[in-house]
């Protein structure tokens, strides 16, 4: 029996909810956040030996650790079909999505296969901590937590992506190799974008307990040293322009049926006599600028509600509960004075300025004082008390609660 079988899970702590971002962190190797962001972010990859030192010192008091999801209770998930995995071999090379029959995981000691269970921060509170670590970065970039569990030689293949990631070792060890290359070019018979021509500048092997960053578009193929290698990757949302705009566009589109006054008919009683009649006329594109101007619609305050919004739905596969005996509104508030309310593991939570977005939707547009500052406390600590709420019965949080987009801690 392999000795990852005996050893203690790693528990990670909770981040508290105001982290000390000017303050030296193991994390980064004794820099800060601050720091960090102002040397590394998108900008060079970052090597750290013991990022999380509790694994070395648990091995020098000889108490190996092992990762905070150990490799069976792991596996696990991968024949769910509310979680993202895929499975890559390598000898056959193949590529298969999940969910998967208990027949179709390689065992532990078998060779060449990984598998990726994809968004674990929403199925473990395990995984949801260790992202906790990472709220320095706004949340509107922070993506999810992917779990890479391998046997020995496992591996996806020499890949880049086209975001920013922290690599966390968790069991076992890897070998990564990287390169900053320009030549990202991508072999055209494989479904993976793998690279066709990587060259290594540089190669590592991390140990539990350490952790690599990387910036977009720098190559990187990670290989396993031992069976049950365990890699968490911490991955940033990094939408382009034209999603963005897309999005906002769509979403402003939207929000102008609520304007009474544009469903006017346009009237042009100033329009003379014209010898071009094939063109636009002047007084429709003149009338047309003036609503622009009136409705901001070609200013950037205009478009940041919808993109707001965009950037606060939960992924696709997001799958949310209503409370099984709901509390009505008076036993709510009565629970809310002892038991902190949360957002359930999918639900996304973002604010611009006062006004803050659960799951794609405006939960403070029309809402009274008090729930207002009550999803204001939400989405900035991710937790909230209150003993002083009104008119609960038909607020958004309530409703909320009632789609399951929010919960009590247990």
């Amino acid at each position: 029996m392999t000795s990852f079988y005996l050893s203690k899970p790693y528990e990670p702590p909770q981040a508290p909810p105001k982290l000390p971002i000017d303050e030296p962190w193991a994390l980064f190797g004794g820099i800060s956040p601050d720091q960090f962001m102002a040397r590394y972010w998108h900008k060079k990859p970052l090597l750290v030996r013991g990022a999380i030192p509790a694994f070395a010192l648990s091995a020098q008091a000889g108490e190996p650790l092992d990762s905070p999801i150990p490799a069976q209770e792991l596996l696990r998930f991968a024949h769910d079909d509310t979680v993202e995995s895929r499975l890559v071999k390598s000898k056959p090379w193949s590529f298969n999505h999940g969910p998967f029959p208990k027949k179709a995981i390689p065992s532990i000691d078998k060779p060449d296969w990984t598998l990726l269970l994809q968004g674990m921060d929403a199925h473990h509170p395990n995984a949801a901590k260790i992202l906790s670590w990472f709220r320095f970065i706004p949340d509107a970039r922070l993506d999810d937590l992917m779990i890479s569990i391998a046997g020995i030689g496992g591996g996806v293949g020499p890949h880049f992506d086209s975001y920013d990631v922290f690599l966390i070792q968790m069991s076992g060890r890897r070998q990564w190799k990287i390169s900053e290359q320009k030549d990202l070019s991508l072999n055209p018979n494989l479904p993976l974008k793998i690279l066709q021509n990587f060259k290594a500048e540089q190669a590592w092997v991390l140990e539990p307990g350490d952790m690599l960053y990387l910036p977009p578009h720098v190559a990187h193929d990670g290989i396993a040293l031992d069976a049950g290698c365990q890699t968490w990757s911490v991955g940033f949302r990094s939408p382009s322009f034209k999603e963005l705009l897309q999005e906002g566009l769509w979403r402003l589109a939207e929000s102008l049926e609520d304007i009474p006054a544009l469903e006017n008919k346009f009237a042009d009683p100033k329009q003379r006599a014209t010898e071009v009649a094939e063109q636009l006329p002047d007084e429709l594109i003149e009338q047309l600028a003036l609503k622009l101007k009136e409705l901001k619609l070609n200013q950037i305050e205009s478009f940041l509600p919808g993109i707001t919004a965009y950037l606060s739905e939960p992924k696709q596969q997001a799958f949310f509960d209503a409370p099984e005996a709901p509390l009505n509104p008076k036993a709510f508030i009565k629970k809310l004075i002892t038991t902190k309310l949360i957002p359930q593991a999918q639900t996304r939570i973002l604010s611009l300025g006062k006004q803050v977005y659960c799951n794609g939707e405006p939960m403070t547009q029309g809402q009274a004082a008090d729930i207002i500052s009550a999803w204001q406390t939400l989405s900035a600590k991710k937790g909230l008390k209150a003993s002083k709420l009104q008119n609960l019965e038909k607020s958004s949080l309530y409703e909320a609660y009632l789609a399951g987009w929010v919960i009590f801690e247990s």
